[in-house]
């Protein structure tokens, strides 16, 4: 293969990711942070989450707030039967969605200056900078300021667990 091949293919297959995360990052500013995550299609056990929660009317509220948002792969990373026990638990399931969420408006320019962030459920997550890579309680930041009409969404690849 030669190199005007190869780069053609690279083009070919980075193309769609690029347009997936260009589009994630220009959905409708003046969606809630809950319209605009379901909008993206990723995050169908958090809506569910959320909702079995009874945490949606606040997210759909005033703000601002800063999600750090697992996406459905994030949540099909726990345990087996993780979810589905979570679901029958509202208190615990709301430490835990609680525990993603920020006040405020925290765009990825200064969550790279922070080591921590406390978080609506009272606890702090940690957050740093690893091989260029905002990580928050290890959790990888694969897409940042997503912007809404209350807050920002930054999506993670893990579910974010609090100390009981």
């Amino acid at each position: 293969m030669n190199f005007t091949t190869l780069l053609f293919a690279a083009a070919v297959v980075a193309a769609p990711l690029t347009a997936l995360a260009g589009g994630m990052n220009k959905m409708d500013s003046k969606k809630d942070i809950v319209d605009t995550a379901a909008a993206a299609g990723t995050f169908k056990t958090l809506a569910a989450a959320l909702d079995a929660a009874g945490l949606v009317d606040t997210l759909k509220g005033a703000g601002p707030f800063t999600v750090f948002a697992p996406t459905d792969a994030a949540f099909a990373k726990l345990p087996a039967g993780t979810v589905e026990g979570l679901l029958k638990d509202k208190a615990k399931l709301s430490a835990i969605l609680t525990y993603h969420v920020v006040a405020g408006k925290v765009m990825a320019a200064d969550v790279i200056k922070l080591d921590s962030a406390k978080t609506v459920n009272g606890q702090s997550v940690a957050i740093k900078v690893v091989d260029g890579k905002v990580q928050v309680n290890g959790a990888t930041v694969t897409s940042a300021d997503i912007e809404a009409s209350n807050g920002v969404i930054h999506v993670i690849d893990a579910v974010l667990i609090p100390k009981d």
